[in-house]
């Protein structure tokens, strides 16, 4: 039986992402005419499937796999979810799950590793930014999507899971343990004597209290230079970089928010002045979150950029619970820096453009060499 719940959901996203706000009463009559005639279509190839397909269908995967389609037609970043799936990324968000400790995106149909976490089963076997991982336990995840692969990673503490990767013309394979993980996103430790060094992994719910903390120590210990490395940061929640570029920029905008509706939301820094030299680190992954503390600190002449463009995401996602448990991520908003640049697709130009080599951290000693 058609379940009315799903097919009310199917409506109600529908009217989410084409309503307009519309004055005249006439075109409203005809635009709610279409969304009829839309619906009736979805239904009538529904029925057809229904009735003439020759294998038995399960109708609310059918259901699940259109919004799925519809969503993921928008921009890479809008998706829908399961009630398993959204555990799994509120987990992520709050820094805390079950897994081998890597980020990963949707890279040509495979999945493709940003970065491992440090000291975490991926980092720890070997896996590097950049591997395309091609299979889990043997199996071809071309096209399933970084939400199914994801899942398929994760698992009860202390099992076993092999991927296949693929890195450069090399074939690997790696069989890790998971491990119950609990992220600190921050490490810091004081460098050269004088200068304090602080990597932020991502922005998850935890990102704002761990800078401030790394922070209070160097200013318990006269630190007045500092290096913040984004390099290889997914980026993660709004807010998150927000409340560290508050800490870091001076009184005035941070970003501005850009709904459909036309209203722009600018969030604003008080700090009275900047305590610090600073020097932040970017490449080509930092991206999201990352480009928007980035942008903001170039932008406000906070302090000055090195390493390579960014990866070149403004785009702000919102994260829709459903009464199933389920859940969808839609693209709400665009970010503008403080200058009101849109970064998306192009990424921001550090102020100094370094590329590294495998042999050394070239952008760490250019950040180094101008804090000296």
């Amino acid at each position: 039986m058609y379940k009315r719940g799903l097919r009310l959901f199917v409506l109600i996203l529908a009217l989410t992402l084409i309503t307009p706000i519309i004055a005249n009463a006439q075109v409203q009559v005809d635009i709610q005419e279409e969304y009829k005639a839309d619906l009736q279509f979805f239904e009538d190839v529904l029925s057809l499937i229904k009735d003439r397909y020759p294998f038995e269908v399960d109708e609310d995967d059918l259901i699940r796999t259109a919004v799925k389609s519809m969503l993921k037609s928008l921009d890479p970043y809008s998706d829908y979810y399961t009630k398993e799936e959204a555990e799994d990324l509120y987990s992520s968000i709050s820094g805390n799950f079950t897994g081998v400790g890597m980020y990963i995106e949707d890279k040509d149909g495979y999945i493709n590793v940003v970065s491992p976490m440090k000291g975490q089963p991926a980092e720890k076997a070997g896996i590097k930014a950049g591997d395309l991982i091609i299979g889990v336990d043997d199996v071809d995840i071309k096209d399933m999507g970084v939400n199914k692969v994801s899942s398929m990673i994760k698992g009860p503490a202390e099992t076993k899971v092999k991927l296949t990767v693929k890195r450069g013309e090399e074939t690997l394979t790696f069989e890790l343990v998971r491990k119950f993980i609990e992220i600190n996103p921050v490490h810091y430790e004081i460098i050269e004597g004088n200068i304090g060094y602080i990597r932020l992994d991502d922005f998850s719910s935890s990102a704002s209290r761990e800078i401030n903390k790394a922070l209070t120590d160097f200013n318990r210990k006269g630190i007045k230079k500092l290096i913040l490395d984004l390099r290889d940061n997914p980026g993660g929640l709004l807010n998150e970089a927000i409340s560290i570029g508050q800490l870091l920029v001076p009184s005035g905008p941070i970003v501005h928010v850009q709904e459909k509706s036309g209203n722009t939301l600018t969030y604003r820094s008080r700090l009275k002045e900047t305590k610090y030299q600073l020097v932040v680190l970017v490449n080509e992954n930092s991206a999201s979150a990352s480009e928007i503390l980035a942008g903001a600190i170039k932008d406000r002449k906070a302090g000055v950029l090195v390493g390579t463009q960014t990866f070149g995401k403004a785009l702000v996602q919102s994260l829709m619970p459903l009464t199933d448990g389920s859940m969808i991520k839609l693209t709400t908003a665009v970010y503008l820096t403080p200058n009101k640049t849109l970064i998306n697709g192009v990424g921001i130009e550090p102020d100094y453009i370094v590329e590294n080599d495998d042999l050394e951290d070239l952008q760490l000693e250019k950040a180094i060499e101008l804090l000296k």
